[in-house]
Formats: C-alpha cells, sequence, structure tokens
C-alpha cells in the first residue's frame, strides 16, 4: 500500500479547508507548504503590478523560500498537490516545494481552488521542478461542490 501526503499552499484558507477534507477522506499525510515571509494582503494585492505576488508569478524563475521542509518525503509515493490558481498557473512557491524534494517515480495529483480560472499551463509550468515525476492534473475545487469534487480528485 502506498503512502499518501497531501501538501498545500493556502493564501486565504480556502485551498486549507480542501486540502483538510482531502487529507481525511484519503488517509494522508497532511502538510502546509508556508512561506518563509508569510505572505500579507498587500502581498496579495494582484491589481497592484509591484505587489509581491504580482512580482513573483511575472518572474518564472523566482523560488520564494519555504519553511518546515519534510524530512521523509522519500516515504510518500502519492502527493496530493494543493494550491490557489494565480494568474492561470499555480504560485512559484510551488515549484519551490517541488524543487527542493527528489520527486523521482512519484506520482503527484494536483487540485486548486479557483475564482473563476482553469489549470491553463499550470502542469507544463511545474514540470520543470520534477520532470521525473508523473503529475496528473486533477480538479479545481469549488466552495459548493467540495465534497463530490474531492471524490473525482481520489478517483485519479
Amino acid at each position: 500500500m502506498s503512502k499518501k501526503l497531501v501538501a498545500y499552499f493556502s493564501a486565504s484558507g480556502v485551498t486549507a479547508k480542501v486540502a483538510n477534507a482531502l487529507a481525511e477522506a484519503v488517509g494522508a499525510t497532511l502538510h502546509e507548504i508556508k512561506p518563509e515571509i508569510p505572505y500579507t494582503a498587500a502581498d496579495l494585492d494582484w491589481m497592484n503590478k509591484q505587489s509581491r505576488s504580482s512580482v513573483e508569478m511575472s518572474d518564472k524563475s523566482s523560488r520564494p523560500a519555504i519553511k518546515d521542509k519534510l524530512d521523509d518525503m522519500a516515504d510518500y509515493d502519492v502527493i496530493y498537490l494543493g494550491f490557489p490558481i494565480w494568474w492561470y498557473v499555480a504560485p512559484t512557491i510551488i515549484n519551490t516545494f517541488l524543487g527542493s524534494y527528489d520527486m523521482s517515480g512519484k506520482t503527484i495529483i494536483i487540485f486548486a481552488t479557483s475564482g473563476g480560472s482553469g489549470f491553463g499551463k499550470t502542469v507544463e509550468a511545474l514540470k520543470c521542478s520534477c520532470p521525473d515525476s508523473d503529475i496528473k492534473e486533477g480538479k479545481i475545487v469549488k466552495a459548493s461542490s467540495m465534497m463530490e469534487d474531492i471524490q473525482e480528485i481520489i478517483s485519479l
């Protein structure tokens, strides 16, 4: 039996709710991806081209530092990876997370929360950080259908 991990980054708490429910549903370990420097409301102001999130997302090589690194990543075979969609892709901190470990041979199933956009080129943008893993596009989870969406993710 494979060991499962639900790792997630949540800027406002929405993705955290989904990750908690998913971890409980699949019997997985839960891990929050935390930035070394937490994001403030001003940092997340996507209308401001000088905000931290805007600057990071406009630089594809941006890798915001993370804290609380996992010591046992090698133990996990399946990783459910959650995040909010920013500018039609995962926040660059997700690339930091993936690039911090040897993901060779792991199955990574992504899920996201979004105010309206889809995955866009998310899988392609993440592949550079873990080229020897199998990244599967999961589901954009909506609050109104969270449990149904989680069941769809589990079935992948």
